[in-house]
Parts: structure tokens; C-alpha cells; sequence
């Protein structure tokens, strides 16, 4: 199974979210791209967070300096970004993948995240509660059904916010992973606490 995770804005918790379905599933982890944080990267933050002896994680298709768009970090750094040099890797293993900010973030003149998603990716939105979120929720999943790519699940970030929560389920049908609560830090066995909780609902996507 190949799980594309990606997220109604950046900073609403992918990677948190992605740590957890890996550590669930024993899954490797990828991140095509990684702009800035390169001394800390969203791979590095995996690595510290999963205590399972069966992930791997991958080497990042590309590596771009300046915490911005990809498309502008790519360009400071003196490179287009090429979706055909983005590479999956070969695993037989589940594979989760990471993507940047939300799906109509820009790779390049032409490419967006949304053209990383494969036909054979079961994909998973990652939604944080704050105001504006369920128009965020609603536009990111109408704009990948819109493209004929299917929404497998849905996971939240933050406490439970259930007139939210009901409505973006209701709206859209998409199943339901689990909740991230609001936590004062996260570590290995908060994630792993998480991982147990998500496990079945991922493997009846």
C-alpha cells in the first residue's frame, strides 16, 4: 500500500500525521521534496519519532536550501524542479509518502503537488482545526476528486472540534483515520499511542 499524505495548508501536522502512519504500518517513508530545514528535515523528524526496527526512510528526490515554495526554492537554488527525475523508491514494504504544504503548491512553472499523486496512491488529508478550515478541507478534496483522484481518508489535527468534524465527513464521505489532539510534545511513544489508534482504520482503506 502507498499512502500520499498532503494537507489543506502547510503547517496543519503532515508530518506528525505521516510519523504515525508510518510507525502504524511499519511503513518506509519518502519525501520527494524538501525545501529548507535541511539539518532537520521533515525525514529527520520521522527518524526521531518511529521506534519500529522496519522503516526505512528515503533519500528526498530533491533538496532545496530556502524554507519557501518549492518552485522559488528551486530557483534560488539554481535548479527547475523535473518530475520526471522524481524517482519513487523501490520498496516492497508499505510506503508512505510525504507531500509539501497543500496540493496546488507550486513545483514548478507547470507542476504543482498535486501532479506527484499516483493512480495507485490512496491518499490522506490531513486537516487542522482553526477558522477557515472547513472551506480549506472542502476546496483541497473537491479539487483532487475533481481530478478523478480518490480521497481514502481524512485525519485532524488538534482537539476535537465535532461541528467541524461531522460536516467535512458528511460533505465529502471521506472515512475518517483518527484525530491528533492537540499535545504539549511529541515523541516516540505519543506517536506510537497514535499509531495504535490509527492502525486498523488504515489497513481497511
Amino acid at each position: 500500500m502507498k499512502l500520499f499524505i498532503t494537507g489543506i495548508s502547510t503547517d496543519v501536522g503532515k508530518t506528525i500525521a505521516s510519523a504515525i502512519i508510518t510507525e502504524a504500518l511499519e511503513a518506509d517513508y519518502w519525501k520527494p521534496i524538501q525545501a529548507g530545514d535541511l539539518h532537520h528535515s521533515d525525514s529527520d523528524k520521522i527518524k526521531n519519532y518511529i521506534s519500529n526496527p522496519t522503516t526505512v526512510i528515503h533519500e528526498n528526490s530533491y533538496r532545496l536550501n530556502t524554507p519557501a515554495s518549492p518552485h522559488l526554492a528551486a530557483e534560488l537554488d539554481g535548479i527547475t524542479i523535473d518530475l520526471k527525475k522524481i524517482k519513487e523508491p523501490s520498496t516492497k514494504n508499505h510506503l508512505v509518502i510525504e507531500g509539501a504544504g497543500g496540493i496546488f503548491v507550486p513545483l514548478n512553472e507547470k507542476d504543482t503537488v498535486v501532479d506527484l499523486i499516483q493512480k495507485d496512491y490512496k491518499v490522506i488529508v490531513v486537516s487542522r482545526h482553526y477558522l477557515g478550515s472547513i472551506n480549506h478541507t472542502l476546496l483541497t478534496i473537491e479539487a483532487l476528486q475533481n481530478r478523478k483522484i480518490k480521497v481514502d481518508g481524512i485525519v485532524f489535527s488538534g482537539d476535537e472540534n465535532k461541528a467541524t468534524e461531522d460536516i467535512i465527513i458528511k460533505k465529502t464521505g471521506v472515512s475518517f483515520i483518527g484525530r491528533i489532539e492537540q499535545q504539549p510534545y511529541f515523541d516516540k511513544n505519543v506517536i506510537r499511542y497514535y499509531a495504535d489508534i490509527f492502525r486498523d482504520n488504515l489497513l481497511n482503506l
